[in-house]
């Protein structure tokens, strides 16, 4: 029974934690910031019909139509990857806003290819028949981004330790790293949309369209915080 007294008595003990050392030198803050491009070597595009009529069955059967015609001749095209994307219908009322004068439908492609000779190809098919070009935006696939960042971060931690190293030296001082920040980012391509009018003008000879793959740019800061030793 004592013992089991004991026992308890002592896992009821408070447990303090332990303080974090105070700094006994200078401290210095700083940052470095290291950005390479990468290649933008996805591409996607959409396609879309959009079509109005009175009769609303009428409507959607002839956008099923040319949706059909766009996945055929899509996926006619070697290296691209296409699915069907939205299909939206609204009424279109008359002026006094009570009566529905006809309805409108509209049905989009989405694609997506590495080969952006084989997207261009595909893109000037699909404006060669009655599909317009919703937009073309290429960035790197994420595979790509992910080793850029592990390659752009590993080198920006490098250029910390540098730049510690020739602050401590400039002082003739030894040092140590108290604390460590990394953040990744970039800047990538958003989608480039077509304008309405030349997205609407079809190509009677299908020519591929002329897009530019291009590249982002990947960027990695590190911020910490370095002690002087005295």
């Amino acid at each position: 029974m004592k013992r089991a007294l004991l026992l308890l008595s002592f896992v009821a003990l408070p447990v303090f934690a332990a303080e974090p050392a105070k700094p006994a030198g200078t401290l210095i803050d700083f940052r470095v910031d290291v950005q390479r491009p990468v290649a933008n070597d996805l591409g996607r595009a959409s396609a879309y019909v959009e079509l109005t009529g009175s009769d609303p069955a009428e409507v959607a059967r002839k956008v099923k139509s040319v949706i059909a015609d766009g996945l055929a001749t899509a996926k006619a095209q070697p290296g691209i990857t296409v699915k069907s994307g939205g299909t939206h219908t609204w009424p279109i009322y008359s002026k006094t806003g009570r009566i529905i004068e006809n309805w409108r439908m509209r049905s989009e492609l989405l694609l997506e290819s590495r080969d952006a000779a084989a997207l261009s190809t595909a893109v000037g098919k699909l404006q060669g028949g009655q599909l317009a070009i919703g937009g073309i935006h290429f960035a790197p696939a994420p595979e790509t981004r992910r080793k850029a960042d592990d390659d752009v971060t590993i080198e920006a931690i490098e250029a910390f330790n540098a730049k510690a190293a020739r602050i401590a030296a400039t002082l003739k001082k030894p040092y140590k790293i108290r604390q460590m920040s990394v953040n990744a980012g970039g800047h990538f391509p958003q989608p480039y949309p077509m304008a309405r009018g030349a997205a609407m003008m079809a190509s009677a000879e299908s020519a591929p369209m002329p897009v530019e793959a291009g590249e982002s740019n990947v960027t990695v800061n590190v911020s910490g915080q370095i002690e002087l030793v005295d």
